[in-house]
């Protein structure tokens, strides 16, 4: 078994790949590292947790008593815990890094570990490739004395730490109804538990553990919030809003019903930001987010990093206070003096602050925007990826083409995948996912004709 951290963490599928073996296998190559690197002699606090998937607590609990073994003192979250929640325990706790059993928005099928290090953020590659080869050798240090696992919740201080975070005083004194779509993972009890405990009605969807997350992949996307939609349309909700499977990615419906896309909701909270908190700090996105982002920065006079894409690299720039806001297209959002890992929640309630504090409908907001910097159209496709698929992606990645489908290249951008810049400003980006195994196609344009011929153009040129 070749178990190998992508994007955002190693995902696998239950029972195939994803077993107790090689949960023990990864949890040691972890415990491993982190005695390694911090000294053998110090008693390191790791922090475990679980989403809300199949058989989550057991996995959980296998590396609990492994880091137990180690030497290591444990706590261990004691119900499904978000993604971010436990970035910012690791934080608290002063911990040496967290795992958390998670496949995030992957299918029902799927299981998953990422592991955070000390800082709260995502393990970098050189951290991840440094677990890998020990899980490789099978390294397995000697049990020592001292270890212990507490049962622990993480929740009453993240809640906590979000007041400080979001001005809450707004959303509540704006009043009215919202809708919250937990997609039966782990921000029930965090979102709609911190708008209710501020006064504000909420309609909570899918408020129960479903380890099959009603047959399909738990993902707020705009094409699975149908009943969200609904149920802002039917109450009259300032928003419907949703999480994905471990709650670090989130879903916006407006008022009106609309679906506001992530490269919408990151390029206004930019601005938001900017305007509400006086921040004049850059701001960061992938290789695969919307340059409307960037139009925004110009507009306020702030600097643009681009990252490749996994939230580990932003997360560089927030813990080095050098971004008001960093984002990713599939919906991954963070800010200044927040932890440095993407928190749909905090996105979320962010977007209830922006429109409680200018009194116009986020629909409304980003139509005032685009009349300033232009309006992008932006879109994304997937092609399986097979072994034939695979082979015409390195040829292609390896080219220097000039042009595709007649539209002249103006520069080609290899941070991460290969992105073609034409001479239009429109651009089209060709990557394999870290998460799942498909090529991504990510295209954008001013206008939607352009960009449905762009992507067409990406899969042909891929597949040719």
């Amino acid at each position: 078994m070749n178990i190998r951290f992508g994007t955002s963490g190693w995902r696998a599928i239950i029972a195939d790949d994803f077993t107790f073996k090689n949960v023990q296998m990864v949890s040691q190559a972890i415990c491993s590292y982190l005695t390694e690197t911090n000294g053998s002699s110090a008693r390191q606090t790791l922090i475990i947790g679980h989403d809300s998937r199949f058989m989550g607590e057991k996995f959980s609990e296998v590396a609990a008593d492994i880091a137990k073994r180690k030497g290591f003192r444990v706590l261990l979250c004691n119900h499904p815990t978000p993604t971010p929640t436990i970035s910012h325990a690791i934080r608290t706790e002063k911990a040496a890094g967290g795992i958390n059993f998670t496949a995030s928005h992957n299918p029902p099928e799927y299981q998953g570990i990422k592991f955070s290090s000390s800082d709260g953020a995502p393990a970098l590659p050189e951290i991840t490739e440094r677990i890998e080869e020990r899980i490789i050798s099978n390294e397995n240090l000697a049990d020592k004395e001292g270890g212990s696992i507490e049962s622990y919740d993480a929740r009453p201080a993240y809640l906590e730490d979000l007041k400080t975070k979001v001005r809450l005083d707004l959303i509540a004194k704006n009043g009215g109804k919202y809708a919250y779509d937990a997609v039966w993972g782990t921000g029930r009890g965090y979102l709609d538990k911190i708008l209710r405990d501020n006064g504000l009605e909420v309609e909570t969807l899918h408020d129960w553990r479903d380890v099959n997350f009603g047959g399909r992949s738990p993902e707020p996307s705009e094409k699975q919030t149908d009943e969200l939609r609904e149920a802002v349309l039917k109450n009259g909700c300032i928003l419907g809003l949703a999480t994905d499977g471990d709650a670090d990615r989130f879903g916006v419906i407006d008022s009106n019903g609309e679906f506001i896309t992530p490269n919408q909701l990151i390029a206004l909270l930019l601005d938001y930001l900017a305007e509400s908190r006086g921040w004049n700090l850059g701001a960061a996105r992938s290789v695969a987010t919307s340059h409307f982002i960037d139009r925004v920065a110009k507009l306020r006079g702030l600097k643009v990093y681009e990252t490749p894409v996994g939230f580990k690299f932003i997360g560089e720039l927030i813990n080095k206070d050098e971004i008001i806001l960093g984002g990713e297209e599939s919906a991954g959002l963070s800010i200044r003096g927040h932890f440095p890992e993407k928190d749909g929640i905090l996105a979320c309630l962010l977007a209830a602050e922006a429109v409680a504090a200018r009194g116009k409908s986020l629909t409304q907001q980003i139509a005032e925007l685009e009349e300033k910097v232009g309006k992008l159209e932006s879109g994304r496709i997937g092609v399986k990826l097979n072994d034939e698929v695979a082979a015409k992606l390195k040829e292609k990645l390896a080219q220097e083409p000039t042009e595709i489908g007649g539209r002249k290249i103006e520069k080609i951008n290899r941070m991460d995948g290969v992105k073609f810049m034409f001479e239009d400003g429109s651009w089209m980006l060709m990557r394999p996912s870290g998460t799942e195994p498909m090529v991504r196609i990510y295209a954008e344009s001013e206008d939607k004709e352009t960009l449905e011929v762009l992507l067409e153009q990406g899969r042909k040129y891929l597949l040719g």
